[in-house]
This record gives C-alpha cells, sequence and structure tokens, in this order.
C-alpha cells in the first residue's frame, strides 16, 4: 500500500519520469514499491528490429490469440455453431452480470463527482493538460463508439421502433418478441418514445461509465502513484506486491484478450457496413473477398498513423471524424425533419429518465430478448472495450481533476450519441411513419444507414461521407487499440518501440478477418461476450481500488 514520508505530507516526486510516464507536477502520494517499469522485459533486436516486452504477458496473449486465428480460419465450418452456443448460454445465463455490473460502474462515477475526491488532479496537483478541449473531446468521441454509432445510428432506433409497434408475443407461456419493456402495440407515439429510450441507454451513461472508471483508475495509479500504465496497476491497493506476479500477469493478459475482442467486434461492424456501402453506392461486390481486402487495405492506412504517433497520428485523424461526423449530422439536421429532431432530443432525454429504472434492471425482466440479446451484448462489448478506451482516455487525460475527468467523460459523449441518434433515428422513422418509405426499415442492418440517406438530397455524397467516416473510425480504433495493447504486453511501458504496435495491428485486423469467415456477426458478438464476462468481474474488484487509491492523494482547493 501507499507509504506516507516521515513528515505526514504526500511525497512530492522530483521532476522525472520513467518510460515516457512523466512524473506528477506538484503534490502526489507516490507509492512506495522497489518494482521498476519494464524490470521484466526482455529487450532484443532481432534482424535490427528492436522489441521491448514483458516476457509472460506477451508471449501468452500473442500465442494464443495466433492459435485462435489459425484454428478459426481453418476450422470455419465448425466454429460457427459454437460461437452460437457459446452466444446464447451467456445471453440467457448470464445476462445479470452485464446489467448489475454496468449500474455498479455508472453509479460509482456519478457518486465520486459530487465526492471531496473529486478534487484530486490526474498528473499532481500542479499538472496542465497536455491537450486543449477540442482535442481531448474529438479523440474521447472518436475512440469511444465511432464506428457503433455509423453502424446503429439508424439501425438500432428503427429495429426497436418496429418490435415495439409490433407489440408483445406469447408463445408456451414465454414471450418471444424482441420488444423494449412492455413494448407499445400500434401506438406510435409510445413506439417513437420507447425505441429512443432504449438506444439512448444502449449508447449514454452506461458504457461511458465503464470507460471513466477504467481510465480514471489507470491515470491515477500512473500519473499520481507512478506505477505501469497497465491494468495490474489498478489492483495494488488489494494485491499489493504481488500484483508483480503471476496474478497481475493473469489481469493484463486478460486485459488484452478483452481489448482485443472487443476492438474486433467493432472493426468487424465497421468492415461490414463499409463494403455493404461500397456494394450500395458504387456496385462493388459484396463479399468475403471485398471484406477481407478492406480490412487489409484500412490495416494498412493504421499502420501510417502508427508510425506518426498519437499528437499527429491519432489526434490529427480523430479531428478529421469529428469535422466529418459534424458535417454529416448537421446536413441529417437540416434536410430531414428537423423540428421533430429539436424537439425529439428533449423529448427523448425525458423518455430516458422515465424508462431508466426499468431498462436498467437486472433481474426478473419480461422483455428477455431485449435484456439479453440488446443490453446484455452491448454491456458486455462495452466493458471489453474498457481497457482499450480506458487507457487511451487516461493517456490524453492528465492534467484534467478528477471531477473534471468524470463529468467530461460521461456528459460530453453521451450528450453526442443522444443528438446522433436522435437525428438519424428520427429521421429514418419518419420516412417510415409519415412517408410510408418501407425499404429504410426492410434493408440490412449495415445498409440502413445508406438507404436512408438516399431519400435525402445529395445521396450519392453524404453516403460517401458515411463509407469515409467508417474507413477512418476503423483507421483510429486499430491505431487507438494497437498503442493500448502494445503498453500491456510492454510491461506499463508507453514508449515502447514502433513495431510492437505495428504487429498488434496486424493482429487485430487477421483476428476480425478470422471472425468474420468463421462466423459473421454472430461470432463478432460472441468474441465481446465472451472476454467481457470475466473483465466484468474483474472490474468490479477494482472498483475498490480506484476508490482506495483516490483517499490517500492531495486535492485541489
Amino acid at each position: 500500500m501507499a507509504k506516507q514520508p516521515n513528515d505526514g505530507k504526500p511525497k512530492v516526486p522530483e521532476d522525472t519520469g520513467s518510460e515516457g510516464i512523466p512524473a506528477p507536477e506538484g503534490a502526489a502520494n507516490l507509492i512506495d514499491t522497489d518494482y521498476v517499469i519494464g524490470q521484466d522485459n526482455i529487450t532484443a533486436s532481432p534482424l535490427g528490429i528492436n522489441v521491448d516486452l514483458h516476457g509472460k504477458v506477451f508471449l501468452f496473449s500473442s500465442l494464443v490469440i495466433l492459435f485462435f486465428v489459425i484454428a478459426t480460419l481453418a476450422l470455419q465450418d465448425q466454429m460457427e455453431p459454437i460461437f452460437n452456443a457459446m452466444f446464447s448460454f451467456l445471453t440467457t445465463k448470464l445476462s445479470w452480470v452485464f446489467l448489475l455490473g454496468a449500474n455498479v460502474f455508472v453509479l460509482l462515477a456519478i457518486v465520486l463527482i459530487f465526492t471531496p475526491l473529486a478534487k484530486v488532479r490526474i498528473g499532481g496537483a500542479n499538472a496542465t493538460p497536455d491537450f486543449s478541449y477540442l482535442g481531448w473531446f474529438a479523440m474521447l468521441f472518436a475512440a469511444g463508439m465511432g464506428i457503433g454509432l455509423m453502424f446503429y445510428g439508424v439501425a438500432e432506433p428503427l429495429t426497436h421502433f418496429g418490435t415495439a409497434m409490433g407489440g408483445i408475443s406469447v408463445e408456451d407461456g414465454v414471450r418471444t418478441d424482441w420488444a423494449p419493456l412492455g413494448a407499445a402495440a400500434g401506438d406510435q407515439a409510445a413506439a417513437i418514445d420507447l425505441s429512443m429510450s432504449a438506444t439512448i441507454f444502449h449508447w449514454g451513461l452506461h458504457p461511458w461509465g465503464a470507460y471513466a472508471i477504467v481510465g480514471l483508475s489507470l491515470a491515477i495509479f500512473s500519473y499520481n502513484k507512478g506505477l505501469p500504465l497497465t491494468m495490474r496497476s489498478i489492483f495494488y491497493p488489494i494485491l499489493g506486491e504481488r500484483v508483480w506476479g503471476w496474478p497481475g500477469h493473469l489481469i493484463d493478459i486478460l486485459a488484452v484478450f478483452a481489448t482485443l475482442f472487443g476492438l474486433t467486434t467493432s472493426l468487424g461492424l465497421g468492415a461490414t457496413q463499409a463494403a455493404g456501402g461500397l456494394n450500395y453506392l458504387f456496385g462493388i461486390p459484396d463479399t468475403n473477398t471485398t471484406l477481407i481486402l478492406l480490412i487489409m487495405g484500412i490495416t494498412v492506412v493504421a499502420l501510417g498513423s502508427i508510425m506518426l504517433g498519437v499528437d499527429k497520428g491519432v489526434q490529427r485523424l480523430s479531428q478529421l471524424n469529428m469535422a466529418l461526423a459534424f458535417l454529416l449530422l448537421t446536413f441529417v439536421i437540416a434536410v430531414g425533419p428537423t423540428l421533430m429532431i429539436a424537439t425529439g432530443v428533449l423529448d427523448s432525454l425525458v423518455g430516458y429518465a422515465k424508462n431508466l429504472p426499468a431498462l436498467s434492471m437486472p433481474f426478473g425482466r419480461e422483455d428477455a430478448n431485449f435484456s439479453q440479446g440488446w443490453t446484455a451484448f452491448y454491456w458486455a462489448w462495452w466493458i471489453a472495450w474498457s481497457p482499450f478506451v480506458g487507457m487511451f482516455i487516461a493517456r490524453v487525460s492528465r492534467g484534467r481533476t478528477v471531477r473534471e475527468f468524470l463529468i467530461s467523460v460521461l456528459l460530453v459523449p453521451s450528450m453526442a450519441s443522444v443528438v446522433w441518434m436522435t437525428a438519424f433515428g428520427t429521421t429514418a422513422i419518419d420516412q417510415v411513419v409519415n412517408q410510408g418509405i418501407t425499404k429504410v426499415q426492410d434493408a440490412a442492418l449495415e445498409l440502413q444507414l445508406f438507404t436512408m440517406l438516399e431519400y435525402l438530397p445529395l445521396t450519392t455524397i453524404t453516403s460517401f461521407v458515411g463509407i469515409v467516416l467508417v474507413i477512418v473510425f476503423f483507421v483510429t480504433s486499430s491505431d487507438s487499440g494497437s498503442l493500448v495493447i502494445d503498453s500491456i504486453t510492454a510491461g506499463g511501458k508507453v514508449d515502447a518501440p514502433k513495431p510492437q504496435r505495428i504487429f498488434w495491428a496486424l493482429i487485430e485486423g487477421a483476428l476480425a478477418i478470422a471472425l468474420l469467415l468463421g462466423g459473421g456477426l454472430g461470432a463478432l458478438q460472441t468474441a465481446a461476450l465472451t472476454t467481457g464476462l470475466p473483465f466484468t468481474l474483474v472490474l468490479l474488484v477494482g472498483c475498490y481500488g480506484i476508490v482506495k487509491g483516490l483517499m490517500s492523494e492531495p486535492r485541489s482547493k
């Protein structure tokens, strides 16, 4: 545990850092440990390529992933039923674990905002932010859920609206419909309200609660307490020096698996949508060959971004993404049902607040298909993403207070998601309800965005912008994910050799290809659920660690 110096005041470290992690600026309570970042690493230069790796974490993680990729590609027909069976078991038997865990994360984040612990500053009492608000928000938005907003922005509100309108169906005493809560049979206004409430529930506070807790924990234990920027550091208050042994190795290995499979789920969705858009717009065959070539091409672009680094690579691409996304959003609001969208934002928030207790209930749910097939998958996906997004936002959030960090990470991306989902979802629902355009509702999930844009002006231009957005989100996610996984497998170093990040970017592309060929979207969802479950349990234990860590930190006045 952290030790205080003899005078009882927080230790003020020297203005030096180690292995790329800057030392705290001003008062901070460093943990007194003999562990040195990177002390267990293997450093070598095979074939002139520098490597600096945590031997056990890197070797175990990479070998298991490589074996999985090879086995999935070699046994495609045999893997699909296995993926389907695993998905069914996890969602039907263990969905309550995901729902309960997500509730804990968001409640803890909100409670911390209103406590004195919120005055702690990441990086020390005198630390200043590394990035402007604009650059910071852009990276939060792009890394957090960009591809998902593109894929589900139209599809999810429209799907929930259709199932809510269809009402409740029961066969042999079991509810078989996929509508949220009690549905809204034949009531268009109620169905719209319910569909937007359910959509915002999946894209609002709960996912960002998980990201915020992981990101804050990593930031405090790294930038304030001098520990490696890796998941094991969060558990120092619980495990003490044992965190540097196999208990810590297993936590980091699990974090690598969760990050890779959670990220691969998003990359697979993005590739599927981009391929569908290219077929829809230019007639390019939507085949496995197209998917493979698309993933390979985008991976090459991601490698170029990796070589540029965070400042020149990820930040610039994130800002480009935010600008394009803002233009597309503004266009849809302007040419779509503008008044309906404007009033819909407030209506959606009110409906979300009203339905939040019922939507977040882990037990006794009558809407099993919705809570298990939609919410449980989403929560597993977000939690699997949390090491990736959490570590990334920790790296770009030094200098912010805990309160500033939590409010920004919870509210800014959540509100952006609300506006996005309301604009795109309301426009699509308006086309179905008021214009009688059933083609939007009947299209495949990956094509519903492009089908909706078909009935707005400048279809070719906006559809092309949509494809570019998906691709650039793909690149930034791959780049950011490689950065995070490399840090974990390099023992917490943030300045490890770039060839290692290149390796992980290639692995991400290969894993996305393997899962898509081995079982399609179902395999991607199963991968997120499988890794999200154990990591949910790990993070629930880690909640104690962050509270304990914050309690020992000096607070700003």
